[in-house]
């Protein structure tokens, strides 16, 4: 039976081959070129000696359907960084979550804050695409990618000097991302294959991955500040990526101080 994953890149595949049909890679370099309001990601993360806080923005996803029945991403961006957010995830795949590269540049018109396009990147084509729509950091899916593909990828956003986050979500995926050396690593307690979330994840799998030399981040599944300060007594992590508990939060704004006051 084909998994929810192997389903999703499956139709980015196909989705891909549309766009470069209508976008050479000369074409984007241009257009890169004419782009000045690119943040360093990882910097950011590294020298806020706090909670670092990516503040998740999509409209729909798999697991949850649509999130946001009046979606404005304008508004919720301005929302998380008004209240503190560190970087931003954008949610850029159309067809399951509802995304749209061009949040990003919406987003980046207006605010002055770094930001994750959450995509499924399964080629180097992407790595350009991406940046020119003005994204700073890339999503690399080691469950999505075999290893020759996953360090072409990486090797090709780091010549475009967008920060790379490695995702994981076993002990052999934690292992194999240790060579990014450059990378932040991000633990999923989420499953993407089953959709199964459990944060202690982050914690099993800090071990592995505790020499890294990058920031460590823990994402999905967790649900306040109580699994924020799990987590960060555990292990020690102090970088978050939250989406669907923000978005569905009474009270993102409150929410998101009380998170990235935990270690203060």
């Amino acid at each position: 039976m084909e998994n929810i994953l192997e389903k999703i890149i499956k139709d980015k595949k196909e989705k891909l081959n549309l766009i470069k049909k209508n976008n050479t890679i000369d074409s984007l370099e241009r257009k890169i070129k004419s782009i000045n309001f690119f943040n360093n990601f990882k910097e950011k993360i590294q020298n806020n000696k706090k909670i670092s806080l990516i503040s998740e923005i999509k409209k729909a996803s798999p697991s949850a359907g649509i999130l946001i029945k009046n979606f404005n991403h304008l508004d919720i961006a301005k929302m998380y960084v008004d209240n503190g957010a560190t970087c931003l995830s954008v949610l850029t795949e159309e067809k399951h979550f509802l995304g749209k590269l061009d949040f990003i540049t919406d987003i980046k018109k207006k605010l002055k804050i770094p930001v994750l396009a959450k995509d499924f990147f399964i080629d180097p084509y992407q790595i350009a695409l991406s940046k020119s729509y003005g994204s700073d950091c890339i999503l690399l899916i080691i469950a999505a990618l075999n290893g020759s593909q996953a360090d072409e990828i990486y090797d090709e956003a780091l010549k475009k000097d967008l920060s790379v986050i490695v995702e994981v979500h076993d002990q052999k995926e934690a292992e194999m991302a240790l060579k990014y050396k450059d990378a932040l690593i991000g633990i999923n307690n989420r499953n993407l294959k089953t959709l199964e979330v459990s944060i202690n994840n982050t914690i099993s799998i800090f071990e592995t991955i505790k020499s890294h030399q990058g920031p460590i981040i823990s994402e999905s599944g967790i649900k306040n500040e109580n699994d924020v300060k799990y987590i960060y007594e555990k292990t020690g992590i102090k970088n978050f990526l939250i989406g669907e508990s923000l978005l569905s939060s009474d009270n993102p704004g409150e929410l998101i101080k009380k998170i990235i006051q935990i270690n203060q």
